[in-house]
């Protein structure tokens, strides 16, 4: 398997090589020169998640050893024997919990793989350190920091937006430890972030700084191939799980709901598609940041428009990174209308991909959006009527979902839960109707316990007593000096 970049075919990588790049030097994005195939999918059906998840990953990392014993190490400090448990909460409906890792994320799932796949290319094939660059818009930053912690011959350094993340959030990132991470926090809202570290990528003659200094570039965002695949392993995991527990049957199609912000969570879920997953719809949820609710609909994709604090900060984005490698199928895999489309997208904030990609994209997609108050009524709804807490960004995908539901109510439907309610505890209870007034972080989380009557994740009660080690705040033209610190 080799990778190619969006923006110029003919440059191809190694996959294992494409993840310790991270991105392409034109800018482009890594994927894959062609989609393998699962294959008969029964045979999931008696794997373990880890041995799913090395399965899929074998598809792409051939040149890679010991793929098995790096999902089981990866995995082994989630507090699920399951790891991604599949719950049934109607009929028809169910959720995938993807939230049972050390940062009470979805980002754990890829997260805590690729820093072992990174380490298996240093020790084998050698090299410079790695220097890691995340742009976090909540959730990636710290799964990226517990992932990479005191990894040998590697650094990390994580930007997010200042005040555009959950309290917990931010305690969970400006806690971290180890020897070998950074935490810095930007002026401006995420995608200045995400700029700005591709920015960072791009620029030859930082790099050739930075490689004085013994290290190379590297990305933990969803940019990085390394990410996205260990992503398409749980849409297998779900569909495998329906069909161990008789819910489904082998080849019937079923429905994801993704609550979306970047487009990596739901671009893996089309990757397994093409890979033959029998998938009917993938549904694209989004908050009041609904760029992609309006491309899917009219396929034009434009950033003149009012950017939104929400109480779902990791769906908080308009440039989503990822939506590049959908552009490369839609345009039949040509770069030349890629590189025109980023053009157009930098230069004047839009592009347009014409009637007949956008025939395609109605065919595999739904979109629709989530207002504040919809999903504040979908935490209170699901949890009064079904038992079910919902955090801040599965909520807006329950809410599309329901919307979706209505055109098409007879296909089993798996909705991806994203983030434990823990992580969003004021608003979670704010959406019950709890009063919240003078509560600290720890205070509403134990709130919460005792309203929801569930347990408070073991990784929030460690937490509490930890220092704040990161206080630093920059502006987004000078995230390199944040860079040259750490070395």
């Amino acid at each position: 398997m080799q990778l190619v970049s969006t923006r110029n075919s003919q440059y191809r990588l190694e996959a294992s090589q494409a993840v310790m790049r991270g991105i392409a030097p034109d800018g482009g994005l890594f994927v894959p020169d062609h989609f393998p195939d699962l294959g008969d999918l029964s045979r999931f059906t008696k794997m373990s998640y880890c041995e799913t998840a090395a399965d899929v990953l074998s598809m792409f990392f051939s040149d890679i050893n010991g793929l098995g014993d790096i999902t089981a190490k990866a995995y082994a400090a989630f507090d699920c024997e399951e790891t991604a448990p599949v719950v049934k909460t109607g009929s028809g409906e169910f959720m995938m919990e993807l939230w049972h890792g050390p940062t009470l994320a979805f980002k754990d799932m890829a997260l805590s793989v690729l820093p072992r796949l990174m380490t298996a290319v240093l020790n084998a094939q050698g090299g410079k350190n790695v220097l890691i660059l995340v742009a976090t818009s909540g959730d990636t930053g710290k799964a990226a920091l517990e992932g990479f912690c005191d990894v040998d011959r590697t650094k990390i350094v994580v930007f997010y937006p200042n005040d555009g993340v959950s309290e917990m959030q931010r305690l969970q990132m400006v806690t971290q430890g180890g020897s070998n991470t950074y935490v810095a926090a930007v002026n401006g809202n995420f995608d200045d972030t995400q700029t700005g570290v591709k920015e960072i990528f791009t620029d030859e003659k930082f790099a050739e700084i930075i490689g004085e200094k013994g290290y190379r570039f590297s990305s933990a965002n969803s940019i990085n191939f390394g990410r996205l695949a260990p992503q398409i392993a749980y849409y297998v995991w779900a569909y495998a799980d329906l069909m161990r527990k008789g819910e489904i049957t082998k080849g019937e199609r079923i429905n994801f709901v993704v609550p979306t912000g970047n487009f990596g969570n739901i671009l893996a879920a089309y990757y397994a598609k093409q890979m033959g997953l029998p998938v009917k719809k993938l549904v694209c949820a989004s908050n009041r940041n609904n760029v992609l609710t309006d491309f899917f609909r009219k396929g034009d994709y434009s950033l003149e428009r009012d950017f939104y604090k929400t109480m779902s900060p990791s769906m908080d984005i308009l440039i989503s990174s990822n939506l590049e490698r959908l552009l490369f199928e839609l345009a039949v895999r040509d770069d030349q209308k890629v590189r025109d489309m980023m053009d157009g997208l930098k230069s004047g904030g839009a592009y347009a991909v014409g009637s007949d990609a956008l025939k395609s994209l109605e065919e595999d997609f739904y979109a629709d959006w989530c207002s504040e108050e919809e999903t504040m009524q979908a935490i209170r709804k699901t949890f009064n009527e079904k038992g079910y807490l919902l955090d801040t960004h599965t909520a807006v995908a329950m809410h599309v979902y329901e919307k979706y539901r209505a055109v098409d109510p007879d296909t089993k439907t798996v909705i991806v839960s994203t983030a434990s309610p823990y992580k969003f505890p004021a608003e979670v209870l704010a959406s019950l109707g709890e009063d919240i007034t003078d509560l600290d972080t720890y205070m509403l989380a134990e709130k919460l316990c005792e309203v929801s009557g569930t347990q408070m994740p073991c990784q929030l009660v460690a937490m509490r007593d930890k220092p704040q080690r990161f206080t630093d705040v920059y502006e987004k033209q000078d995230m390199r000096e944040a860079v040259m610190k750490t070395l």
